[in-house]
């Protein structure tokens, strides 16, 4: 994802969403074609990969095309659908699978093949409607595209030029542009209008002018493939398909060990390249990474909540996958309407202010799962409040995250900004799933170790079914404590996640 967003702010976000919306397609029918599991994999490979990059990729776009005081509403929006399309995933997915069977010219249509057939024409439809609304090249700043030089600006010692428009770029920052004037500043101004000429006293690792003017057009591929690799190493040996046992995997400690190294090597080569993927030298790092923190912290809570609230329904509540999944979707619409009212709250304050509530509202709702009865079932509308705002607390979070780190980013950079926030959110996931579940697992084979299971040999009916209910009883309450628990270690992630956000830029 940060290599390709660093490709769309090279060569503008249109032909980038064009090519993900394509490579999806192909992903979807490599699927849809799978005869074997290595296929499926494939294909499914090619969809995560080009499909996780739309969402940076649209990020970055709405950073070119709206003013900074409107971003938060567009990022909630963005948020909003993704959310929505979480939501209604299950849904659409299990009525696409009833599909009856259908082949034609000897392939299958219907079934789970009809969850991926469909997606070519979507995907098509899509890249229609971005080829007449999306700008092909990268645009100038919206937040520059109408600036001037700031009063007492000596204008004849002009230190930088920026490309303006002289039409209104309206709430879309200007889709098109008029006709091309240049703007000269000096001094603090010339920061205002090209701050990425800004210069710092170069040290042995800082691209100099000539160097930094000469990769303007070259992308860090060499950085994007290390990072690609650090993160998938590290998420290969952070899976454990058997969390009851270990934290790990077995593979886990060299393959760990081995994405730590080749992580250790991208820093090597960013700090000593003249083409970097992320190039803070014109950024501050501290705010940067809190907003970055902040989304990896949510991103745990939120996978957390999405794989265990179904689990405590079907192992507590009795229900069905589907059922359970109408269970989970209370959070998933509160967490729908909070991410655009996080945008339209962060437009009037301040993104801080609302990550920060955010994240302690989500703390709340947590600390109140934690505290759920075992008798959920009658426990009336407390399961629901709770989910409802802990789905509040986290959905408030997402457009402030996203809107102060292309705040904080340079314009020439919101497509892998916008990429490491992503990263950052799934990172969160993948290392807090692995975390909290594990612990959750462990814990639940040290509350039943010294259970026995009842067998009904040697014992009349009456007394296996009286044994029966006596170790179904206490599984039941081992599971309650376990869920409870890992409830309760979400929200101190929350509270976690608070506290940094405290660090967040201001506007």
């Amino acid at each position: 994802m940060p290599l390709l967003g660093q490709l769309s702010d090279r060569y503008g976000r249109r032909p980038l969403i064009h090519a993900c919306l394509a490579a999806f397609a192909l992903g979807s029918v490599l699927t849809a074609l799978a005869a074997g599991e290595v296929m499926v994999v494939a294909g499914r490979t090619v969809q995560g990969v080009a499909g996780g990059a739309l969402l940076p990729i649209t990020m970055a776009l709405i950073g070119d095309l709206w003013e900074e005081r409107e971003r938060p509403v567009a990022l909630g929006a963005v948020g909003a659908a993704q959310e929505l399309g979480s939501a209604l995933g299950p849904l659409y997915g299990g009525l696409l699978a009833g599909v009856p069977g259908a082949v034609v010219a000897g392939v299958e249509l219907g079934g789970w093949h009809a969850i991926f057939w469909i997606n070519v024409p979507l995907a098509a439809l899509a890249a229609v409607a971005i080829h007449f609304t999306v700008p092909p090249r990268p645009l100038a700043p919206a937040s520059t595209r109408e600036q001037v030089p700031s009063p007492g600006a000596d204008p004849d010692a002009a230190s930088g030029t920026v490309t303006a428009s002289h039409q209104d770029p309206g709430p879309a920052g200007a889709a098109t542009a008029g006709e091309p004037a240049t703007a000269t500043s000096a001094g603090p101004a010339a920061h205002t209008l090209a701050p990425e000429t800004a210069a710092d006293t170069p040290d042995a690792h800082t691209p100099t002018p000539e160097s930094a003017a000469g990769a303007a057009g070259r992308v860090d591929v060499v950085g994007g493939a290390l990072l690609a690799l650090a993160l998938g190493l590290l998420v290969v040996g952070l899976y454990n398909p058997d969390p009851a046992t270990a934290v790990l995997p077995p593979w886990g400690p060299p393959v760990i060990a081995a994405g730590v190294l080749v992580a250790g090597a991208f820093v090597w080569w960013e700090i000593r390249s003249p083409v970097r993927l992320l190039d803070l030298t014109t950024t501050r790092k501290g705010p940067l990474l809190a907003t970055l923190g902040v989304s990896f912290l949510a991103g745990a809570a939120l996978l957390v909540t999405m794989v265990f609230v179904q689990i405590t329904a079907q192992t507590l509540l009795g229900k069905e996958a589907l059922a359970a999944s109408l269970v989970l979707a209370r959070f998933l619409a509160a967490l729908t309407v909070a991410a655009l009212l996080g945008g339209l709250l962060a437009r009037r304050l301040d993104d801080r202010v609302v990550a920060v509530a955010g994240m302690a509202l989500a703390a709340g709702g947590y600390w109140l799962m934690s505290r759920w009865p075992l008798d959920l079932a009658g426990a009336g509308l407390v399961m629901d409040r709770d989910l409802v705002l802990a789905g509040l607390g986290l959905g408030l979070v997402i457009a402030p995250v996203s809107s102060a780190v292309l705040r904080v980013s340079t314009a020439a950079q919101h497509g892998v900004a916008s990429a490491a926030v992503v990263v950052a959110r799934m990172m969160g996931m993948l290392i807090g799933i692995a975390a909290v579940s594990a612990w959750g697992f462990y814990r639940f084979q040290s509350l039943t170790a010294h259970l026995d299971t009842p067998l009904p040999f040697g014992v009349d009916q009456e007394t296996y079914q009286r044994q029966l209910a006596d170790y179904t009883a206490q599984v039941q309450a081992a599971l309650h404590t376990e869920y409870t628990e890992m409830f309760l270690v979400t929200a101190f992630i929350c509270v976690a996640g608070a506290a940094v956000a405290v660090l967040m830029p201001r506007r």
